[in-house]
């Protein structure tokens, strides 16, 4: 029993460290950014053309296009955004190599007083920082991670966070945009509305589940924008179409 509750101790700890990894990575947040605005962008545009009474042809190819436009868009800025992050923190840690060259002192006498916050004997935490500052590279290392907070192993992989954005864009997109390959009309804006407020409140609470929050509010809530969107983005299209009837 015991060798069994320290196992799933250990898959626990696995588990929270891949999802932290996954947050400093940047695929976490790309991939939720990318699947809300995939619902949502892609059904304001559906929702606006066909407010304005076009043809079910023009809803497919304005859905279609507002696809592949916001999918390419999304991974292109996630790309730049992650990799403007990842030089950043390069530029970081390399002024600290500098540091290191100039005041090596100061960053022992720093890393021995972050050790000793954390519980450890004045003396210990002393006679660890030195060994550590032996060494260059894990100097570097402890003190980034310590005393900086950055991880020099996992400063972000720009083209993860890309392909996740552009995936989950497109896999977003394609609730409200598939009800107008197999009908169209009421019955397609419909259905459009119907499973990308499914899918919203899916998205909602698992976001909501892994950050510990209430899942019915984040369900909710996830929810009740795309609700908001359609009816702002129906009824301008409605009103366009009127007027230019």
């Amino acid at each position: 029993m015991a060798t069994v509750d320290i196992a799933k101790k250990q898959r626990d700890s696995e588990l929270l460290a891949r999802r932290a990894l996954q947050v400093q990575r940047g695929a976490a947040r790309a991939a939720v950014l990318g699947v809300n605005d995939g619902l949502v962008s892609v059904l304001c545009i559906i929702l606006g053309v066909a407010g304005a009474q076009a043809s079910n042809h023009a809803v497919l190819l304005a859905g279609f296009a507002g696809l592949i436009a916001g999918a390419i868009s999304m991974a292109a800025g996630e790309w730049i955004s992650v990799k403007s992050q990842v030089e950043l923190f390069q530029g970081v840690l390399k002024d600290l190599r500098r540091l290191i060259k100039n005041d090596r002192e100061l960053l022992v006498e720093q890393i021995a007083d972050k050790l000793s916050q954390s519980g450890h004997g004045d003396a210990t935490a002393r006679k660890a920082a030195a060994e550590i500052s032996q060494d260059d590279d894990h100097l570097s290392d402890v003190y980034a991670t310590q005393i900086i907070g950055i991880n020099p192993d996992e400063l972000g992989s720009p083209w993860i966070a890309a392909g996740s954005s552009f995936a989950l864009f497109t896999l977003g997109a394609l609730a409200p945009l598939m009800p107008w390959f197999m009908s169209g009309g009421v019955t397609a804006v419909i259905w459009s509305i119907s499973l990308t407020a499914l899918a919203s409140l899916v998205v909602g609470g698992y976001v909501a589940r892994t950050s510990g929050k209430s899942i019915p509010y984040g369900a909710l809530r996830q929810f009740l924008i795309v609700l908001f969107a359609a009816v702002v983005t129906y009824g301008v299209g409605v009103l366009f179409g009127v007027a230019t009837a």
